[in-house]
């Protein structure tokens, strides 16, 4: 009983962004596993992993906004707080990587990767800490980030993504500070290779280069994610903020 209440999110209500396919929609059945009614923002619907969660007993329901714009994400923010009276908990997870070097990328798509990565996790946290603040709720923040923010990958050239994901690391670090008046705590989960719908688009010849580089010699999953989300989102993590946990199998140790 007691660790099912110091890692339990029974009563709490928790947005996950991203959450129609791989790592977020993994987490955000991990989430309502955990008793957390679970909110999905996504660009497109996520209609499949509320069907996902609904039917293993658990509390969901989905919302269509785009994280890079400040209008969308304020009236889906609005929707949930009608709808489940508050918001405990924001897994911060929707993003892209586009992989290609720095002279063959376009303005365009470095702006497209900084825009949905930082910006988009920004103008959520910001919408979310803004309830927390107001309803006087001592709630969560868990920022997407990467191994990326903190090591180069490679033989992939990817700076947008690196950068992006050094910037969120480094937003969670300064909203923490920024918000430890109010018993909001900012963390950033940085995982590495993960087998996920996104990574499966990559060319076999990265994944053969990605193996020997890994002290395990394997990609992770989503599911082993999950522990560190639920430690995060949950009252077990009372004393962490500003802190960025990597889950990468070890590559970054090396």
């Amino acid at each position: 009983m007691y660790l099912e209440e110091l890692f339990g999110l029974k009563g709490k209500t928790a947005i996950v962004t991203g959450g129609g396919r791989g790592i977020g929609q993994v987490v955000a059945c991990g989430l309502a596993k955990a008793g957390a009614e679970v909110v999905i923002i996504s660009r497109s619907g996520a209609e499949e992993t509320v069907k996902l969660i609904q039917e293993a007993g658990g509390q969901a329901y989905d919302l269509r906004a785009d994280v890079t714009k400040e209008e969308e994400v304020d009236a889906a923010v609005a929707e949930i707080v009608k709808r489940s009276g508050k918001i405990d908990v924001l897994f911060n997870n929707a993003g892209i990587c586009i992989h290609k070097g720095t002279l063959e990328a376009s303005i365009e798509e470095w702006r497209s990767v900084i825009d949905c990565n930082l910006t988009g996790e920004y103008i959520m946290a910001r919408a979310v800490g803004r309830v927390m603040i107001e309803k006087g709720i001592k709630g969560s923040i868990i920022n997407m980030a990467s191994m990326s923010g903190t090591i180069v990958n490679i033989p992939q050239w990817q700076a947008s993504y690196n950068a992006s994901k050094a910037g969120v690391i480094h937003l969670s670090r300064s909203l923490a500070a920024e918000w430890i008046g109010y018993g909001i705590r900012v963390n950033s989960l940085s995982p590495g290779y993960i087998a996920t719908p996104m990574s499966a688009d990559v060319p076999q010849e990265l994944k053969d280069a990605w193996e020997p580089l890994m002290p395990m010699h394997r990609m992770g999953t989503p599911e082993e994610l999950i522990p560190a989300v639920l430690y995060l989102a949950s009252p077990a993590a009372g004393y962490t903020t500003g802190t960025d946990i990597i889950v990468d199998g070890g590559y970054t140790c090396i």
